[in-house]
This record gives structure tokens, sequence and C-alpha cells, in this order.
């Protein structure tokens, strides 16, 4: 045997929260993932030291198989290769046509040498372009909450308060069906930026799923939504997962307020960090450059920065930034590809969105 599945889903939460699992490695994420058309597999490797879920789902006939911020590694960085065996066995087994890891990893952590080590050596080969975010702005929660305000860029502290002084508040909501302002404000936010963005229907499963480890948040003036969000913090790590609000919104900074009361939410559920869930991958490379020294007048920084601004994510990095988190890029994805022809049907269907 070189690795179980486990079925449990307090067996499986125990493990992944002991191993530093983060929320897209939580049952939650393979429950939701399965009313939308994926199979979860949640693997231990025999000692308990690393684990990963695996999603699979069809494709043409064939199929996807999908790790999400996964699998998780043990304190060393390493994955028993048992594991990953077993990850490319369910895989073939069920058609697929290639499998897809993405580590939770960034490329600064002394760990991800190791992995990243251990992954080549298993037949993994490296994919530059992610599906979750590769580049992100990540803040320390530890800091007591006058410290986190103090640490926001001084537009951003004014942004708040003229939320406050507007009267915009926030307040938590548990019915689902509110999801759906959520979805038009996201669809506001999109006609702006030009995001992608999932159904009503899919925060609808996604808040069940998590239970109080998800939150919804609405924003609202003079009784009218103006904005909302919705967050998750699970063992750890929070997650700003999606937000949007409308033209008012934007005008009496919607934003500022949702995003607060989130960082508060989030600390209270004990969340350490907090991941604001991407910017453009050009601009996270551009950033770490310049803080390890690159001159940003190079052709190759110019040519990040030109791409930079041409992605439609770009559009939100100084609201991120503002909140004083640091820039961080994830390891690449990592693939094994079984069947070449079907991996670039897939890749160009993900790229023409």
């Amino acid at each position: 045997m070189t690795a179980t599945e486990i079925t449990d889903r307090t067996d499986w939460d125990d493990l992944a929260a002991r191993l530093g699992g983060q929320p897209f490695q939580a049952w939650a994420w393979g429950q939701l993932k399965a009313r939308f058309g994926w199979q979860p597999y949640r693997l231990s490797a025999v000692d308990g030291a690393t684990a990963a879920q695996l999603l699979i789902r069809q494709f043409r006939g064939l199929s996807v198989a999908y790790v999400a911020r996964g699998p998780i590694a043990a304190a060393d960085g390493g994955v028993d290769a048992g594991l990953l065996e077993e990850i490319v066995r369910v895989a073939r087994s069920r058609r697929a046509a290639f499998v897809r890891l993405e580590p939770a990893l960034t490329l600064d952590d002394p760990r991800a040498a190791t992995l990243d080590a251990q992954l080549r050596a298993a037949g993994f080969k490296t994919a530059e372009k992610t599906i979750q975010p590769r580049s992100t702005v990540v803040l320390d929660l530890a800091p007591a909450l006058p410290e986190l305000l103090a640490g926001l860029s001084k537009g951003h502290r004014a942004d708040l308060k003229r939320s406050e002084r507007e009267g915009v508040t926030v307040r938590s909501s548990t019915d689902v069906a509110e999801t759906a302002t959520l979805h038009q404000m996201l669809g506001a936010s999109s006609s702006r930026k030009s995001f992608g963005f999932h159904s009503a229907a899919y925060y609808r499963v996604l808040l069940d799923a998590y239970g109080d480890a998800a939150q919804l948040l609405i924003a609202e003036r003079e009784g009218a939504p103006i904005g909302a969000s919705l967050v998750l913090a699970w063992n750890g790590h929070g997650v700003y997962l999606a937000a949007g609000s409308n033209a008012a919104g934007l005008e009496y900074r919607a934003a500022h307020a949702l995003q607060w009361q989130a960082i508060s939410w989030a600390r209270e559920r004990g969340a350490k960090t907090w991941d604001q869930f991407g910017i453009a991958d050009a601009r996270g490379r551009v950033e770490l450059a310049a803080a390890a020294g690159s001159d940003r007048a190079s052709a190759e920084m110019e040519r990040l920065e030109a791409a930079a601004r041409r992605d439609p994510l770009d559009g939100v990095y100084r609201f991120k930034k503002g909140w004083g988190g640091r820039v961080v890029r994830f390891m690449p994805a990592y693939e094994r590809v079984f069947i070449g022809p079907v991996h670039w049907l897939w890749q160009r269907r993900r790229e023409q969105g």
C-alpha cells in the first residue's frame, strides 16, 4: 500500500489541519467542487506525514486531475513518494489526460527547493501559469488591530474614515439567498475591470460547505447594498476570496469598509495570515525583483511592467498592497502529462476563457 484514501470528514480535516493545509485542502473545498462536476479523493501517506485532496473532472471523454494548493508537504518540504505514486495511479485509473499540482509553498519558503526537487524526480514538469493566483499580497495578522490600522497606507486610512463618515455599514449574513447580492456586486466590478467570477449558486454552495469558516459580508448605505464580499478563515489561513461593489460602493469606499471588517473577522477566527487572493503575476514578479535590487529600467522589467498593466488584476494591486502586506509568489504548477493533445486542448480552452 503506497497511500490511503480518507473518507471521513473529521478525519480528513484533522489531518489536513495538523499538516498545515490551506482552505483549498479542506474537506469543504472538495464538497463544493463535487457539486460542480469534480470528484474529490482525499489521499494520505501511510505514515500521515503528507496528504493531498485530488480533484478529477471529465473532459472530452477523458478527465483532468488537479490538486489546489497542494499536496500538503511535510515539515521539511518533502512529499511522500508513495503519495505521489497514488495521486498518479488514481488519476490514470480515472482516464486523466494529465495531473496538475499547485503547491501552497511560496518561492521564498526554505522548503520550496526540497519540494521542487522531489516533484521533478517523480517525473513532474513545471508550468508557469497556474489556476490559483500565482502572485498575491499576504498580510501578517499577528499584530493587534490598532497596529494593523497603523500599517495601512495613508490613503487607505483616509478612505476607511471616509466610508464611516459617509454612513457605510457592514453586516455579516447567514442568508445564502444574499449571495445574489454578492453576484450583482461582482458583476458591477467586472464591468469596470473585466475579471471572472462564479455563479450565485456556486457561492451559495461554498457558504454551506464551509459553514462558520466562511463569511458573507454586505456593505450598505442608507439601507441599500453597495458592496459585498465572501471570505474564508480556516486552519489559521484567511482568504479574501471574492469582493465587488457598484458605482455607489466605489464612490463611498465600500471596498475599504468590507476589507477592514473581513480582516477583523479573520483574526477573531484565529487566522494568522490574510491572503488578498491575487494580483497580476507580472506585477508580482516586478515587485519582487525590485525588492531584490533589480533595475526597473532593464528591458525585462519593462516587459513585465507592460504585461502587468495589461492584466485586469493589476487595477487592484495598489488597493491590496495598501493594507500593509507583502508581495509573495507561489511555486509554479507541476504536471505529469499522459495524453499530450488533450492537455494542449485543455490549456487552449482555459486561455480562451
